[in-house]
């Protein structure tokens, strides 16, 4: 029997070089002026601004368009930029005079004398000496010491301060014709009950009129408000209430008093009627 032998195909890699991709003109091309490329480079646009004038460029000039609508999202994908940094850019240039902007559609002003030119100060180049001309000499001496007092010098410690600033005295405004006006009282604090209390000629005039004893008014008055810990302005005047309140509430004349009644006083139950008491019939014999 004769052996077979299976031969086995192994994929072998593409090891052939490429050749790289490079730009060529018929894969297309943008036409510009010189003149109007120059331009662009002396405007001093930022670094946002002249993408998008590059990327207005290709979707114009590259189509053979003099302008064309041009969105932000068109504008973002080409130049990386995002949409509402591309429109703020686009904006800019549209005031300068660069672009040239009929209701959506957006062009290049190949006008360049139009174009509105940055600030002068931002046009020069600052100019940087080759020579530096250093003092003739560093051993002169300096002043002995920075202590003296200059002729012109004025002392301003005393006089602006922050303590002082807005230190100024006012004198108070006195309405004319009123200097002898009186100073107003004190206002009166409320006290509790005082010690030494004492019924006045109108407490004791108002308790006569109304027919009331005074002074068993007053001790109820006292207890009171001493258990209650009340506060008055006037305690004569809250008495005269009270007095008033005592006729209201009807405590004019005090009550009589009853007699007392002995605990111990005969009850008189001989003389009451209990009834019959009835016998069980297993307690009678």
């Amino acid at each position: 029997m004769a052996n077979t032998a299976e031969v086995i195909n192994f994929p072998v890699p593409d090891v052939a070089l490429k050749e790289p991709r490079v730009a060529d003109l018929e894969d297309g091309f943008t036409r510009i002026a010189n003149e109007l490329l120059e331009a662009v480079m002396l405007a001093g646009l930022s670094q946002h601004q002249l993408l998008v004038f590059m990327a207005v460029m290709r979707k114009t000039y590259g189509f053979n368009k003099k302008s064309d609508w041009v969105s932000n999202e068109q504008l973002s994908s080409l130049t990386g930029i995002l949409p509402h940094k591309c429109s703020a850019a686009k904006s800019t240039l549209v005031k300068r005079g660069i672009f040239t902007q009929s209701g959506r559609a957006v062009g290049i002003n190949k006008v360049v004398g139009d174009w509105s030119t940055l600030p002068e100060s931002g046009k020069k180049n600052k100019v940087y000496l080759k020579e530096v001309n250093l003092p003739e000499s560093g051993k002169k001496r300096l002043p002995e010491s920075g202590k003296g007092i200059y002729p012109n010098q004025v002392n301003t410690k005393d006089k602006h301060t922050k303590d002082n600033k807005d230190n100024k005295y006012i004198p108070p405004l006195v309405p004319r014709g009123d200097a002898s006006a009186k100073p107003e009282k004190a206002t009166k604090r409320a006290t509790q009950y005082p010690e030494n209390f004492a019924a006045t000629d109108g407490n004791r005039k108002l308790a006569k009129e109304l027919g009331i004893d005074l002074q068993r008014e007053i001790d109820a008055f006292s207890d009171f408000h001493r258990s209650k810990g009340s506060t008055f302005k006037d305690w004569n005047l809250a008495l005269n209430t009270w007095l008033r309140n005592a006729i209201k509430f009807g405590s004019k004349s005090q009550p009589a008093q009853r007699a007392p009644t002995s605990r111990f006083s005969s009850e008189n139950f001989a003389g009451k009627d209990y009834g019959t008491t009835e016998m069980p019939s297993w307690a009678q014999e």
